[in-house]
């Protein structure tokens, strides 16, 4: 994915709100208001997958400065502004609302198994709150996903290949970031923002269609009637 905008590290922010008051023309002609560290929070929250105060320190801090500032510029391209202020992490998303928008945000098609795998990664992440990270392996994802190959699937070696796909996929939108040891990687945050009841649902159907029986028991995915994270977006 892109790598953060540079900001100069000795950059001063104002308090919350009060963001738009000193800004500076950046160039001849520059009709902008927002001060330039907000407007590489913007850029980076355009840009994907997600802006976040671990990855990018200064341009969380410029976020927080002028964040309804920011909604605004984002209101007026038929986006949104997602943010977790409790885990520090946004992204934007295009706009969920009952108007004939444009769709801006290029959106990626999942497979099955890749929603199976996210929802899987986001019932970690919600198991391991309170501030602690999480970091998972490939190999022990794939073990806990054999339970969507269905009783139909002779091929073990080509579902594993479809998981690794489904994984390196995850690692190129940076939801997965490699850590300092070796074949591990941490979890991002952003995950607590992404799924809802209907998702969640629409994947136990799936799960019970592949394995051939009604009657199976539902596969190991978030139950959202006694999640409390309460980060699910509207």
């Amino acid at each position: 994915m892109s790598n953060p905008v540079p900001v100069p590290p000795d950059a001063a922010f104002p308090e919350h709100g009060a963001g738009t008051e000193t800004r500076a023309s950046l160039w001849e002609g520059d009709g902008g208001t927002l001060r330039e560290p907000s407007r590489r929070a913007l850029v980076q929250l355009l840009r994907g997958p997600y802006l976040s105060a671990t990855r990018h320190s200064n341009l969380w801090s410029a976020l927080l400065a002028d964040e309804d500032e920011i909604r605004s510029r984002l209101a007026d391209m038929f986006l949104e502004l997602i943010a977790d202020h409790e885990s520090q992490v946004a992204f934007v998303r295009n706009v969920q609302a009952d108007v004939d928008a444009p769709r801006v945000m290029r959106t990626a098609t999942l497979t099955f198994l890749d929603t199976a795998l996210l929802l899987h990664l986001r019932q970690q992440l919600l198991h391991d709150s309170h501030g602690s990270r999480t970091i998972v392996g490939a190999d022990e994802v794939a073990d806990q996903l054999q339970v969507y190959r269905g009783s139909d699937n002779a091929d073990p070696a080509g579902f594993t290949k479809r998981i690794n796909a489904s994984w390196t996929k995850m690692v190129k939108f940076g939801l997965l970031a490699p850590t300092s040891t070796e074949g591990r990687f941490e979890v991002s945050p952003v995950m607590r923002l992404v799924f809802g009841p209907e998702e969640i649902a629409a994947v136990r159907a799936e799960y019970r269609r592949l394995a051939g029986s009604p009657a199976l028991p539902e596969p190991p995915l978030p139950n959202e009637a006694t999640e409390d994270d309460g980060e699910e977006p509207s």
